[in-house]
């Protein structure tokens, strides 16, 4: 077999894991995902290099100081890091030798690991016994603005509903560089800011605690090869340029920023905090979902053109969960497929210009939105504004988040019989400081 047909395997739908919650079809972490991530566990709390699997995790530095892992490259020291930047410079071959070998050694068929007890003890951690770390070091952040409907209602409530989108919008990927520093790991609570307010009846702001706090549903890309300064990535190759993709909530301070975009976008209201999943799901597992991205019209200028699918079939869902309640109320479901603008063309309008890129480097994709009421990513679509509060599942309502609300994202592509997902990307927010 080539490395094709071995990488292929890895996709078999058929495929079962020894690892039994692995195999149950609503588990994010079946044997066709194989995520990267970073954690740390009870027995050793030095940060390293796991992949999901079901309910465990494989300790890849384990597995390898066992030689059950190879790695051709000269660098294979990479596992008992802190991040996964390293592992992840070695590139694309090594990523996908990687995947091929977890996938032969994790298969129900083959005896190696699955019949050793002791090895099994020192190479597999419970996710319930282990702590999830931010799993790369992020040079740069960018958010993009890419799906036509949250830039259609976002333009119909602010501006004129017949000129909804701005002239540019159809051109090309809208994008601004957002702050690096403030990503943080699902789970780490998020306090809310502070910032300037204009209320509509006084002359002059105010200073205080930001009052329509939201969320933004969206994805975001991990470069896996960057470019050099001076050289664009085309949008053909941009791809193979990309590591991995995570869930990301890139939340928002709406009257903050009201106030302080003009005239050059979002500063205050976004660089508090936005946070990721802590699973990277890679292209190659995300290829049996792929599927055609929506009519792009006009047609873009020759740089941002690509042939062929470069959309993916991820089903995505928010919930929200207030500090008391028992269970949480799903107050959104969408689709990756509905962006407008590609992951392809997002990247290949970014270097255009000739900005470089760095291995970790995150790249957000804007708030994901659909067609229906039910599917839009943000509360300040849902509740249009906070004019049409939403109804929660145990009494109560909201229209922008309150403090002690946990908002979750969710995502996830359905197999036969099989899931590849995220995971949760989650955040409780507290009050904000006095």
């Amino acid at each position: 077999m080539n490395a094709l047909s071995d990488l292929q395997a890895t996709l078999d739908p058929s495929r079962r894991s020894w690892v039994e919650s692995a195999n149950d079809s609503t588990n994010d972490f079946s044997i066709q995902n194989l995520p990267f991530g970073v954690f740390s566990a009870r027995q050793n709390d030095a940060r390293r290099v796991g992949v999901a699997i079901g309910d465990e995790i494989v300790d890849l530095a384990a597995l390898q100081a066992a030689g059950l892992l190879k790695l051709s490259a000269a660098k294979t020291d990479v596992f008992a890091r802190d991040t996964l930047n390293d592992f992840i410079a070695l590139g694309r071959e090594t990523w996908r030798s990687v995947r091929v070998q977890l996938s032969a050694l994790l298969a129900r068929d083959t005896a190696m690991l699955r019949d050793d007890a002791a090895l099994r003890a020192r190479v597999l951690v419970r996710q319930a016994d282990a702590k999830l770390h931010l799993p790369v070091h992020i040079p740069g952040y960018t958010d993009f603005y890419s799906s036509k409907e949250h830039a259609t209602n976002v333009g119909s409530m602010f501006r004129d509903p017949k000129n909804a989108l701005l002239p540019n919008w159809s051109e090309m990927p809208i994008g601004y560089n957002g702050r690096a520093s403030s990503v943080v790991v699902s789970g780490t609570p998020v306090r809310r800011p502070n910032g300037q307010l204009k209320l509509p009846d006084q002359e002059r702001p105010v200073f205080g605690a930001c009052r329509k706090l939201d969320i933004e549903l969206e994805t975001g890309f991990v470069i896996g090869a960057g470019n050099a300064l001076g050289e664009p990535v085309a949008c053909a190759d941009a791809e193979a340029h990309i590591f991995g993709m995570v869930l990301l909530n890139d939340w928002s301070a709406r009257d903050i920023q009201q106030w302080e975009y003009v005239p050059l976008g979002p500063f205050n209201a976004k660089t508090f905090a936005t946070t990721i999943s802590p699973w990277i799901v890679t292209l190659d597992a995300l290829e049996p979902f792929r599927v055609a991205q929506p009519v792009q019209e006009p047609a873009p200028l020759a740089y941002l053109r690509h042939e062929g699918r470069h959309a993916f079939d991820i089903t995505l869902e928010v919930t929200l969960r207030p500090q008391q309640a028992k269970r949480a109320s799903t107050i959104a479901r969408t689709n990756f497929r509905h962006m407008y603008w590609t992951m392809a063309q997002q990247l290949a309008h970014h270097t255009v210009s000739g900005c470089n890129t760095r291995v970790g480097d995150l790249m957000g994709s804007g708030t994901i939105s659909g067609p229906t009421d039910d599917s839009f990513g943000s509360l300040l679509e849902l509740t249009w504004n906070g004019n049409k509060p939403l109804e929660l599942n145990e009494g109560g309502t909201r229209s922008f988040i309150e403090d002690g609300d946990e908002l979750t994202l969710l995502g996830w592509c359905q197999g036969d019989g099989y899931r590849v997902g995220f995971g949760a990307c989650a955040g409780e927010i507290v009050p904000a400081l006095k």
